[in-house]
């Protein structure tokens, strides 16, 4: 049976590896072969996995905490280098909101249960003020313009990444009034069922050094992965390099101290009501897989994208 990893646009070691031949190589010696499951929401990582659609996925902060909160065992497998540059809260140079405790009673758009809550939920905590009533937190709809509704004092605040944040900073007219850096880490996030990671941890190694070769690849071919995202997935791809770039492009095991990160935020979630009871992370790390997925992330300057063929699709 193929082992089955989760792609959405959202998570780019994933999106760049579906496109390319690293998967297979690596399970090869094991025996397997990898396929791609895609879909548009990575809020549903946690649900997929405990329906036994995917094997193994790929979000932000957020919808893990969210999936253990719905009772769902996985397991945490790897993460990112903090991504300090990934996304900002933006607000109209010339508009009333000067700091973060003037969104009080305004209207905030956020990819809702992503990264973005996290970073949304911490920066008002610690101003005293509270997601679930201070706010009024709106997911974006399909068509529109974020950037003209912020512009035209329609929203509060607008939370962006990715190739929209570069075309917002390039453009012109907005504040940023919170960086990703400023308030979260703000990690890619990689997890899986716990029979999966505790049965085959060689597998979930494997699926590290593809991801790392992805990554690895992408970092070094800037150019031709932004023209695939914007050809895709929209937007310019002037504007995807300059996203792209800023992304650390590194994988680490996940440790107690990114425990301690993600309980934070699970704490706040719970407190105004993002989730209905208390998560406890810990019950979803698994030490003995941090030194198999070192290894697996650990730089090999012989198997670099660099000097190995692209293999893009």
């Amino acid at each position: 049976m193929a082992i089955t990893l989760g792609v959405h646009a959202s998570n780019p070691s994933l999106y760049y590896l579906s496109r390319l031949d690293y998967l297979d190589e690596e399970l090869a010696p094991l025996g397997e072969t990898g396929e791609f499951h895609r879909y548009t929401d990575g809020t549903r990582t946690g649900e997929l996995l405990a329906e036994g659609v995917i094997d193994f996925g790929g979000t932000g902060s957020t919808p893990p905490v969210t999936a253990q909160a719905a009772g769902h065992d996985l397991v945490y497998a790897a993460v990112s280098a903090p991504r300090p540059d990934h996304g900002a809260l933006l607000v109209s140079a010339d508009g009333p909101v000067k700091s973060v405790a003037d969104l009080k009673g305004g209207t905030v758009v956020l990819a809702i249960g992503s990264w973005q809550t996290h970073l949304l939920a911490k920066a008002l905590h610690a101003e005293g003020l509270s997601y679930a009533t201070d706010v009024t937190a709106v997911r974006p709809a399909a068509g529109q313009d974020q950037a003209r509704r912020l512009r035209g004092g329609e929203i509060a605040g607008w939370i962006a990444q990715g190739a929209e944040l570069a075309a917002a900073r390039r453009g012109g007219g907005f504040r940023e009034l919170v960086r990703t850096g400023d308030v979260i880490t703000d990690r890619s996030v990689f997890f899986t069922r716990r029979g999966f990671a505790v049965d085959r941890p060689e597998v979930v190694a494997a699926i590290v050094t593809a991801l790392r070769r992805a990554d690895d690849w992408v970092a070094a071919h800037l150019p031709e992965a932004a023209a695939i995202a914007a050809a895709d997935l929209g937007g310019s791809a002037e504007d995807w390099r300059t996203a792209l770039a800023g992304l650390p492009w590194r994988l680490e095991p996940a440790t107690a101290g990114f425990v301690a990160e993600q309980q934070e935020a699970a704490d706040i979630f719970h407190r105004v009501g993002f989730v209905d009871r208390r998560v406890v992370v810990a019950d979803a790390h698994l030490p003995a897989l941090e030194a198999p997925v070192a290894a697996a992330a650990a730089a090999d300057p012989t198997a670099t994208a660099a000097t190995a063929g692209t293999g893009a699709v």
